[in-house]
């Protein structure tokens, strides 16, 4: 199983998370790329600590919306944001380069991941990006989205993903941000969801019902209060059921 969590998200002056404390615990990072989140510098010491840490890096991809946190809807014409997406992971890139590794998967961020698990254009558009920038990255996305279908469709390599602290609605989706339940933050309680994921196959629901989900990675926002907590309370929690945490893209992309 591979674990990941949403790094590089600190702005200037604004601090946002532990990425160095979180890169000694997490097998994947999904780096910001400066569209949501993320200065040159911190994406490039990311990258960096990352690199040193021996994590994999991916490019999280978003809306262009610094001020809303990439967590605001965007209704942009789907091949402009084929080529914001292809900007920002070529950004990335760079910092990688300079870092001595390399961007080996994509994730979307925030509002755009939401969307595209339902909105086919901007799915057909983010999945045309990678297609057109390397066909060898694997996206990362949520299970049964468009996104996933259209990367398949496309030839990609698809990797689905748990939200270790998140809600799920009964249609497997995430409940959202402004509602009772959208965000866990008890390691314990994660950590038991997880294991039950693992062992059983489902989630339980805000509703109590019991949910099939099939993941790969399992994913920690790095935003979340206690993150830290929570993404180590898991990898302990898996490491004692004898599940191993290795990296989906161990392997460079090219």
């Amino acid at each position: 199983m591979d674990l990941n969590s949403d790094l590089g998200e600190s702005f200037g002056r604004w601090t946002l998370g532990d990425d160095a404390a979180m890169l000694d615990v997490v097998t994947s990072a999904n780096v910001a790329c400066g569209f949501h989140a993320g200065d040159p510098s911190t994406l490039r010491q990311t990258c960096a600590l990352a690199a040193t840490a021996g994590v994999v890096v991916g490019a999280q991809v978003g809306y262009r919306d610094l001020a809303g946190f990439g967590r605001r809807f965007i209704d942009v014409e789907p091949g402009q944001l084929a080529d914001d997406v292809v900007y920002q992971i070529g950004a990335l890139e760079a910092m990688c380069r300079v870092a001595g590794t390399a961007v080996r998967y994509l994730k979307p961020h925030g509002a755009l991941y939401n969307a595209i698990v339902h909105h086919e254009r901007q799915a057909a558009a983010v999945v045309a990006a990678v297609r057109d920038y390397d066909p060898a990255l694997p996206v990362l996305g949520l299970p049964g989205s468009a996104f996933l279908r259209a990367a398949d469709a496309a030839g990609l390599r698809t990797v689905s993903e748990f939200f270790v602290d998140r809600g799920y609605t009964p249609e497997a989706t995430l409940v959202p941000r402004n509602r009772d339940g959208a965000l866990l933050h008890d390691p314990d309680e994660v950590t038991e969801r997880v294991l039950r994921l693992v062992e059983d196959g489902v989630v339980v629901a805000v509703d109590g019902s019991r949910v099939p989900v099939v993941a790969e990675s399992l994913c920690v926002h790095g935003d979340s209060p206690g993150a830290v907590e929570m993404a180590a309370a898991v990898r302990a929690g898996l490491e004692r059921a004898g599940v191993p945490l290795v990296a989906f893209a161990a392997e460079p992309a090219r």
